[in-house]
């Protein structure tokens, strides 16, 4: 039987045919080649300054940016300009997660366009059914240094009371307009020192529009060793409550910057000891929504193909469809293919996180990506067998 046209409910991660059936030679070419850049962890810490430099002084590097990592890791410039790569996406049985990604901005008036930028979103996620969930980073909505007083339980000046008034509106407006679209938002995880009162915060937008539905998802990192216990305490509290939890199980993203920042302040790191306590907390929370799923929305956003594989497993011996409306697994556009297209050819409910915005603005969302997937043991490295793999069966079945 040919790859292609495996049965649905079979899966499997090394079936390169359907992982990539959606690009051409030249296509994986130039992603075998994007790889082995960023395999290079000097190019990826030393690339955002150089970057940055020739824009400044106007090098033209734009075009040669779009044509590589911007084209490879981005749906476009806009949302009308990521209606192909949506199209694309779905010819295959995968939703898009659209990601307005420009970061760095500290403004009110950035602060309102990134809201209204979403709001945009999320009303053609309503028209569409190819988009999946809206998603927003809290610090696209307010001050990184306003959350980490908050956190601190630093006393706010009478501005900044009204300032986080503000980011508490924005909040709001997003997830009350997902709520009347039915369009469900992810709300990411940020740094360990401000997550708390981000956690109050998507809380309480949980209890007021979760009622008959999960629509808001808060987002677990469980590569911190307290996150299996805020899961379960969200739930109990959702339970007593009569509202829907949705919750969003990643590993993390700031492994580095968590321990480096807890040894120079002098405090625990919130951190797990290694990579087997990360596993095994992300498996006891993905069983743990599994047993109340009926109250859990759940969304398993990883590129690791072991807990992939254990989630479809355990669906499958709880005799759970495919297609069950409270469970999703995601991964980034451009990456781990393998999982994206192998379970949607299977069946199961997927999406890739779609980042958009100007090829300027997006440039640090971009190499903090490179950054975290070069940290990731044996991400890119896998990433390049599995593109070689199919470039090889290929040549060989001309």
């Amino acid at each position: 039987m040919s790859q292609q046209t495996q049965q649905l409910g079979e899966l499997s991660f090394e079936n390169t045919e359907i992982a990539f059936r959606g690009k051409s030679n030249g296509d994986l070419n130039k992603a075998y080649w994007l790889f082995k850049i960023l395999s290079s962890n000097f190019l990826t810490r030393v690339g955002r300054p150089i970057t940055d430099f020739a824009f400044n002084v106007g090098l033209p590097i734009k075009g040669l940016i779009r044509a590589t990592i911007f084209n490879h890791f981005c749906g476009g410039e806009t949302i009308k300009g990521c209606f192909p790569a949506i199209e694309r996406l779905a010819d295959q049985r995968v939703g898009t997660i659209l990601d307005y990604s420009v970061e760095g901005e500290d403004t009110e008036e950035a602060f309102d366009g990134t809201c209204n930028e979403i709001l945009r979103t999320v009303a053609y996620a309503k028209t569409n059914p190819n988009i999946s969930f809206s998603v927003f980073k809290p610090t696209g909505l307010g001050r990184f240094d306003l959350f980490e007083k908050i956190n601190a339980n630093v006393p706010l000046s009478t501005n900044e009371k009204l300032e986080y008034g503000r980011v508490r509106q924005r909040f709001e407006r997003i997830c009350q307009a997902c709520h009347d679209s039915g369009v469900k938002v992810l709300i990411d995880a940020e740094h360990s020192w401000i997550q708390d009162v981000i956690d109050d915060l998507t809380r309480e937008m949980m209890q007021q529009f979760n009622r008959e539905a999960p629509i808001v998802y808060n987002t677990y990192q469980l590569y911190r060793h307290d996150k299996l216990a805020s899961l379960k305490a969200d739930f109990y509290l959702a339970e007593t409550d009569g509202f829907f939890l949705g919750a969003k199980l990643v590993r993390g993203a700031y492994m580095e910057l968590e321990r480096e920042r807890a040894q120079e302040k002098g405090y625990p790191s919130p951190i797990q000891p290694n990579k087997e306590a990360t596993d095994r907390d992300y498996d006891l929370a993905i069983r743990f929504c599994l047993d109340h799923i009926d109250r859990i929305g759940l969304m398993a956003g990883t590129h690791n193909e072991a807990n992939s594989k254990m989630l479809a497993d355990e669906m499958n011996d709880r005799q759970l469809p495919h297609d069950h409306p409270h469970i999703h697994f995601a991964q980034l556009l451009g990456m781990s293919d393998n999982l994206s297209f192998n379970l949607a050819a299977a069946g199961y409910q997927v999406a890739k996180y779609m980042p958009y915005g100007p090829v300027k603005a997006v440039m640090p969302y971009l190499f903090r990506r490179a950054q975290e997937n070069t940290s990731v043991a044996g991400q890119t490295g896998r990433e390049l067998s599995l593109i070689a793999k199919e470039k090889k069966r290929r040549k060989t079945t001309r």
